[in-house]
This record gives structure tokens, C-alpha cells and sequence, in this order.
């Protein structure tokens, strides 16, 4: 199969990832040890960037939705890339210390010392995705930094206003070797991901992921995968349906649904589905009492992905699926050059849907009934193990039996999406939604490479455990303790 050009721009911009990739690697060597003021004066000044610069963020987000809410921005890139960055310089001091590690009888007493020293790993490289530009660049930016790294990073070419702004105030607070933004295209990105960095994240499509990792794996580059998939919500028959029901919209229709954690399908018991659905009407006709004109309403991000949603309400239409449209205002959404699309509940879905198969990431979302618990449980074990699993409910036996018998990178329970705002808490996936994961202390190891450290005393410990030839009975004694049943 043929491979596209690399046009004369991209080939430079090729060149010269790979030029400064070198000047940061030798900058980062020249500056051992990487001492916390540094690191935290690197954070103040990322956490300055995007806060004096937030109501232009905020404009370029809209313009390169098309239109995208300037609360929802102030909230999901702007507050989310301050807070891990403030967590970061709060802990920092506390993250860096040493850990002291026991050691076997009787070594530590006769004067041996072992300790974990986290120690940079070198440059990052951060390839962040267009659904949540500034934060999914700033947050690992956090743990990039906190742990010594020098940072490249390759936004997405889908937002490319925000793209460029991000570069353009980079450049004006660090040093390029310190932080150095790639722009590019499918073909930059592809090389960026080729590049022998010390550790590569990577936010995005499980798909793109695959490639990411083939990419890597030629310079044996370690690589955290931070994906999505099909996030179910699992509604218990114990659960309070109007806040269930509230709580799901909100998520699914906040950023119109372009979230990687956003609820993917719904699993309600047979006999509350159709209080379910129209619980969903109603909170989403609360929040939004109009689409098309109302600021509050995040656009799709272009044309062709819209397409896509459609065409998946018309394959699931077309297989007997019937789509409930949550449009209060009664509003034409086919003669208007906006890509806003309303929420679009999916009722009687089947396994052959494409609605139920692919990740939808936009305000579509499938129904699907239950007999009984174990039915729901069976049904999210046989596909891919999701990002987030959701779960409703007031029953506590059942909750543990949901969140035993079920793997995910995380849960939130009786909420949803709330568990990537836990800075505390890790966040990543597992299997096909991911690898690895960040987030505060976590993120801080993540991006550091945690180094052993034994200290051997003056005593001639091989010898007086008959460790060193000629061996003896001291050697047998030791062996005969040690390899007892």
C-alpha cells in the first residue's frame, strides 16, 4: 500500500523535532540533578501561562468547534490544567524524598541501607488529542515536570487555532528546551512517535494507539495509553432515577459528549427503561432548553465527525433501533451550517449496531435492558474492558458485586466521569482503553525512574554468610536456612 508524501513543511518539521529532541536530551544531562525549585519554578510558570491566558484559550476553543461553551472551557481545560499543576507544587517536596526499603535478615542490622531514589527519566514526548487540547497537555505536563523531564509535545492538527496558541505561548514562557511544541500533521505525528524519547504518553483512539505502540516499541521507548472505549452505566433497580438520570445527561451532553470517560451505553432494568428515558428528556431539556442558539451547547468539532454520529443513528435505524430525540425547542438542525447535534437517546439496540460496537464520543446514547444484575455484569465482561464503569444504586451487595466482578481503568458510583477529578487518584485504563496511568503522585512516578539504591557496610558480609569461595560450613548453614521448605 501506498504511504502519503511527506510534504516539504512536514519533512522540516520532521528535521527539526529530531534537532531539538537532541538539545533537550544534552540540556537535561548538563542540568543532573534536577533540584525541586526547578521543578516547581516550571510549574508556576505552566500554571501562569494558562491562567493570564485563559480568555484566549477560550477563544480559540471556540473557534475551533465551531462553537465550544467558555464556561465548559474555563472549567474542563482551564481549572483541570491549574489543579494538577498547584497539586503538584503542593506535594512535591513530599514525592521527592527517598523511601527507605527493608532489607532480609540480617543485613540491616549489621549496618546495609537500601532506599528508592525517583530520578528524571530525560524527554517526554506528549501527543494530546482535540477533544480537551489545553488540559490534556497541561495535566501530564504536571507530572512531566514535577518529575525533572524536559517536555516535547505534538498537538492535535484538528484544533489547530488552539494548537498554535499553545506553541506561541510556550515559546514566550520556556526555553525550548525546556517545553518544545511540534506542529504537524498525520505524517509529523507519525515521526514524532518514532522519536527515541525516555517516555511517550499518548491521549486518543484506541486504533491510532495500535501504531503508536509499533512506533515506539523500534527505540524500546516506554509508552503510558491513556484511550477510551465503551464506558457503560449500569442503572440498579435501587437507584433514584430522576438524579441517575440528571447526573448521566450532564456527562453525556457536557462538551457534547466528545469526552473519552463520557457514558457510552446505559444498562436499566426492563421495567424502568422507559422511566429512565424519560428522566433523561427532562434533565437534558432542563440544561438545555434550546441547542442551536444557546452558548451553554458545545458544538461537534467538524463536519465529517458529526457524519459519523449520524451514520450511526442511521445504522441502528436502520436495524430496528428507535431513536428518541431530545430537541425542546423544536429546532431545525438540517438548514443550519452549525455542527451541534441534540441528544439522541437509542432505544431496542442490538449487539449488530454499530452504535454498540464502536465508541460513539458524541451526544448519541444506546439503552440497553436487564433481567437481572448478573445479566448487566455478563454483558460489560464480554466486550472490551472500558476506561470508566458507572454504577446507580443504594444497594450496597450489589455494588460490591458489580465493581468485583467487573474491570475498569476506574468507577464512579452514583456519578459519573467524577474519578479523573481526584488528583489523588490514578487515571488510566486497562487493556484496550489503556496503559499505565498519571495523576499526582502516581504521575510523578509514572515520569520518573524509580532507582535502587544499596549501601553495603564496612563488614564482610559475603563472607561471614559464606557467600564467597572457599565455600564451607558457614555456606551450608546459610543455605540449609534459607532453602527450607
Amino acid at each position: 500500500m501506498a504511504t502519503a508524501a511527506i510534504l516539504p513543511g512536514e519533512a522540516k518539521s520532521i528535521e527539526a523535532m529530531t534537532a531539538l529532541l537532541a538539545r533537550q536530551r544534552a540540556a537535561f544531562m548538563a542540568e543532573l540533578p534536577v533540584g525541586a525549585a526547578v521543578r516547581k519554578d516550571r510549574l508556576r510558570r505552566a500554571v501562569d501561562l494558562v491562567l493570564t491566558h485563559r480568555d484566549r484559550f477560550v477563544k480559540a476553543l471556540s473557534e475551533d468547534f465551531g462553537h465550544r461553551s467558555a464556561e465548559q472551557t474555563l472549567v474542563t481545560d482551564i481549572m483541570s490544567s491549574v489543579k494538577p499543576l498547584k497539586h503538584a507544587i503542593k506535594h512535591l517536596d513530599a514525592w521527592m524524598r527517598p523511601e527507605r526499603r527493608k532489607l532480609d535478615f540480617p543485613l540491616g542490622l549489621l549496618g546495609a541501607k537500601a532506599e528508592v531514589v525517583y530520578q528524571p527519566k530525560g524527554v517526554v514526548g506528549i501527543i494530546s488529542p482535540w477533544n480537551f487540547p489545553v488540559n490534556l497537555t497541561f495535566g501530564p505536563l504536571a507530572g512531566v515536570f514535577a518529575a525533572g523531564n524536559r517536555a516535547m509535545v505534538k498537538p492535535s492538527e484538528f484544533t489547530p487555532v488552539t494548537s498554535a496558541l499553545m506553541a506561541e505561548l510556550a515559546a514566550q514562557a520556556f526555553d525550548e528546551s525546556e517545553l518544545g511544541f511540534v506542529i504537524g500533521g498525520p505524517e509529523v505525528g507519525k515521526a514524532f512517535s518514532g522519536l527515541a524519547f525516555d517516555h511517550l504518553i499518548f491521549t486518543g483512539a484506541t486504533a491510532v494507539a495500535k501504531h503508536i505502540l509499533h512506533a515506539a516499541a523500534d527505540n524500546l521507548v516506554p509508552v503510558t495509553l491513556e484511550l477510551g472505549g465503551k464506558s457503560p452505566v449500569i442503572v440498579s433497580r435501587s437507584a433514584d432515577i430522576a438524579q441517575t438520570t440528571e447526573r448521566v445527561a450532564l456527562g453525556k451532553m457536557m462538551n457534547a459528549g466528545q469526552i473519552c470517560l463520557a457514558p457510552d451505553y446505559l444498562l436499566v432494568p426492563s421495567e424502568k427503561e422507559g422511566e429512565i428515558v424519560e428522566g433523561l428528556k427532562t434533565a437534558a431539556a432542563k440544561m438545555y432548553p434550546s441547542l442551536l442558539a444557546n452558548d451553554d451547547y458545545t458544538s461537534v468539532v467538524n463536519a465529517r465527525h458529526r457524519e459519523r454520529l449520524q451514520g450511526l443513528l442511521d445504522d441502528a435505524t436502520a436495524k430496528g433501533a428507535e431513536i428518541v430525540t431530545v430537541n425542546p425547542a423544536n429546532e431545525d438542525f438540517t438548514n443550519t451550517n452549525s455542527n451541534k447535534m441534540p441528544l439522541s437517546i437509542v432505544r431496542n439496540v442490538s449487539d449488530d449496531m454499530r452504535v454498540m460496537q464502536e465508541e460513539i464520543f458524541g451526544p448519541v446514547l444506546p439503552v440497553k435492558t436487564y433481567r437481572e444484575t448478573d445479566e448487566a455484569v455478563a454483558f460489560v465482561n464480554g466486550r472490551d474492558r472500558p476506561l470508566g464503569l458507572y454504577y446507580f444504586g443504594t444497594d450496597g451487595a450489589e455494588e460490591r458485586r458489580v465493581l468485583d466482578r467487573t474491570v475498569s481503568g476506574g468507577v464512579t458510583v452514583n456519578d459519573v466521569i467524577f474519578h479523573v477529578s481526584a488528583e489523588d487518584l490514578p487515571f488510566g485504563g486497562v487493556g484496550p482503553s489503556g496503559m499505565g496511568s498519571y495523576h499526582g503522585a502516581d504521575g510523578f512516578r509514572t515520569f520518573s525512574h524509580a532507582k535502587s539504591v544499596y549501601r553495603q557496610p564496612k563488614l564482610d558480609l559475603a563472607g561471614l554468610a559464606g557467600l564467597k569461595p572457599p565455600y564451607g560450613k558457614k555456606t551450608r548453614a546459610t543455605l540449609a536456612r534459607e532453602l527450607k521448605p
